[in-house]
């Protein structure tokens, strides 16, 4: 019998000048990039959050604490690639993968595709195991008056 987990995954970043912006592995143009102890993706980081919860290994501050210098200023592709080993290791396979970017600015669906060929690639799963939609939180909050951006993202695992 097949086993079937899900897994949800959150992060938040606000904007700050002197970095670029990194979205789904992918470097956006934009005045801004985001703040974090890495490169501070927040599609990615959402997505290891996701695949650590479904495959029940605990969540992405256990695994890359923001204290642990080994992990500054790190491409999120990186720690990407440590969890995928990790739920692999459980011996989970990524069945698909669903995310929500929620920003004011700048406007993301230009880069979907990009952004969706970067994830799949570093999943190894096909390009229609990938979902990528972005929403305005329509001005409301810190994210609507363009402080940052947050990210959801939902994985299927299967064994």
């Amino acid at each position: 019998m097949t086993a079937l987990r899900i897994g949800l995954g959150y992060d938040a970043h606000k904007f700050t000048p002197h970095r670029p912006l990194r979205l789904g592995g992918i470097t956006i143009p934009h005045s801004e990039g985001l703040a974090g102890h890495s490169d501070a993706d927040v599609l990615l980081h959402a997505l290891c959050d996701a695949l650590l919860g479904a495959a029940g290994l605990g969540d992405i501050g256990q695994h890359f604490p923001p204290e642990d210098p080994a992990w500054k200023d790190k491409d999120s592709r990186e720690l990407l690639h440590y969890v995928l080993e990790r739920v692999r290791t459980e011996g989970w396979k990524v069945i698909n993968v669903d995310t929500v970017l929620i920003a004011q600015k700048p406007r993301l669906s230009p880069y979907y595709p990009a952004m969706r060929a970067s994830i799949a690639e570093l999943l190894a799963v096909p390009l229609t195991c990938v979902g990528i939609k972005a929403s305005t939180p329509e001005q409301m909050g810190a994210l609507g008056r363009g402080e940052g951006i947050a990210a959801y993202a939902v994985v299927l695992l299967s064994r």
